[in-house]
């Protein structure tokens, strides 16, 4: 899922992207609010993680205006340990959740994991496809208790296919959630991520139909189950 990081603080917001990186997750950093603001109004993420101490527009009014444009994006507030207030503030704004500085990295990457999960729909932590399931809180797929050998990114392919099984996922709707600012991922290295998930999933009679020109679409079990016995039939 695709988080956008804003804090001026630059060890801070180093060791946080780095962090969420290594569980997977495509972070964008911003250092004031400004820049919030402006990523906010132009791009699509799945999390908002931001400072209140922003420089040139504070944390609360770039939460103020994402709420006034109507966005339901998660966001999770980090504030300075004494400022019970701005907390108070920011939940009344729209906040979702809020951490006080200094915290644990373990900690934030828990309340990262439960609102990601809260944003996709909420539900359940482990998501069932046919004898497919999904970890949200582990990131981690299983076919028949089988856990599956998945790179980050063909995990956060197969999230964002999930969340939308039955529906057309377009190429475009992929790189906008699997990728950073200034990642060069082409439609071909898209093909191949989601050549080398079917594969991996397939055997499970799970299948990813391709539409050509426009996208993807995760088929929803049944209808995936009938194609493959049709198939099956078919060569006897």
């Amino acid at each position: 899922m695709r988080i956008l990081l804003a804090e001026d603080d630059s060890v801070l917001a180093d060791g946080l992207t780095r962090s969420l990186r290594q569980s997977g997750y495509a972070i964008d950093c911003v250092r004031n609010g400004q820049e919030a603001d402006t990523a906010l109004s132009t791009q699509e993420f799945d999390l908002l993680i931001l400072d209140l101490g922003l420089p040139r527009l504070s944390g609360l009014e770039v939460l103020r205006r994402l709420r006034a444009r109507g966005s339901l994006l998660p966001v999770l507030i980090l504030t300075a340990a004494d400022s019970i207030e701005q907390r108070v503030n920011g939940l009344d704004l729209g906040a979702d959740d809020y951490m006080a500085k200094p915290f644990a990295l373990s900690e934030l990457e828990a309340r990262v994991r439960a609102l990601t999960r809260r944003g996709a729909g909420g539900g359940a932590a482990v998501i069932k496809h046919g004898p497919l399931s999904y970890d949200q809180v582990g990131r981690s797929a299983y076919i028949n208790e089988q856990m599956l050998d998945l790179s980050a990114r063909e995990l956060g392919l197969l999230e964002i296919l999930l969340a939308r099984t039955g529906r057309l996922v377009s190429k475009e709707q992929l790189v906008d959630h699997l990728c950073e600012w200034g990642e060069e991922v082409s439609n071909n290295a898209i093909e191949v991520y989601v050549h080398r998930l079917r594969k991996k999933i397939e055997v499970g009679g799970i299948r990813i139909a391709t539409v050509r020109g426009l996208g993807y679409c995760l088929e929803k079990y049944s209808d995936a189950a009938r194609a493959a016995a049709e198939a099956g039939d078919a060569h006897k």
